[in-house]
């Protein structure tokens, strides 16, 4: 079955340059645009897609609570929803990762990493470019303002690897050639982990590593 995708956005050429790139490719499909934050809200719960590229700034509803909404701490049934920014050190991405949101992507970052954030996203990846997640979370953890909560049940050693490799934006099969072990390995360290932490997603997890000094 291919991805079925919502674009969010309040500028029509917006939508329309993404869902172009999308329907490009055979195993994605383009279930639905919305123009603000009350349409999103409304077609994500009703369309269920497996992936919402959200704009942060519309009118009305913005993203982020949009995001919230569709994605936050108190939704029973989170959907994926990928922030979309205009330039790299917006301060709103930090908000949007604590609204919910499993990632993010600049809106020029260009097709390929378009089609990379939809599949990630619909696999429960999170972070897709390493160089973009490391700037972004290391601008909002420097100088040692953020602190994390330690979990109550520590992580070990693999587990504590595991988390600086998903902090680093690498994907599952990435953290399999890295650490030199099995796929069904490094989710059962993901799951164990997610519980210790509490966090929803692996962005979660990424943040985590970040305030609390793992990754600097």
């Amino acid at each position: 079955m291919p991805t079925r995708v919502l674009i969010a956005d309040d500028q029509a050429m917006v939508r329309a340059g993404f869902r172009l790139i999308l329907e490009g490719e055979p195993d994605i499909e383009v279930v639905g645009e919305a123009a603000d934050g009350d349409q999103a809200v409304r077609l994500a719960r009703e369309l269920r897609p497996d992936v919402t590229l959200m704009d942060i700034r519309m009118p009305g509803v913005d993203g982020l609570r949009a995001t919230e909404l569709l994605a936050g701490a108190g939704v029973p049934d989170p959907l994926h929803v990928v922030m979309v920014t205009t330039f790299g050190l917006d301060e709103n991405v930090h908000a949007a990762l604590r609204a919910g949101a499993c990632g993010f992507l600049l809106k020029d970052a260009g097709p390929n990493l378009l089609i990379e954030a939809v599949h990630a996203a619909a696999h429960g990846e999170a972070l897709v470019s390493p160089a973009i997640t490391t700037r972004l979370l290391a601008h909002f953890t420097r100088g040692g303002s953020a602190h994390a909560t330690e979990p109550a049940n520590p992580l070990t050693p693999r587990e504590l690897d595991v988390v600086k490799a998903v902090a680093r934006g690498e994907t599952n099969d990435e953290i399999c050639r890295s650490l030199v072990v099995s796929l069904p390995t490094v989710k059962t360290h993901i799951g164990a982990v997610k519980r210790k932490l509490s966090a929803r997603n692996r962005t979660e997890i990424a943040i985590w590593a970040w305030e609390s000094g793992l990754i600097r």
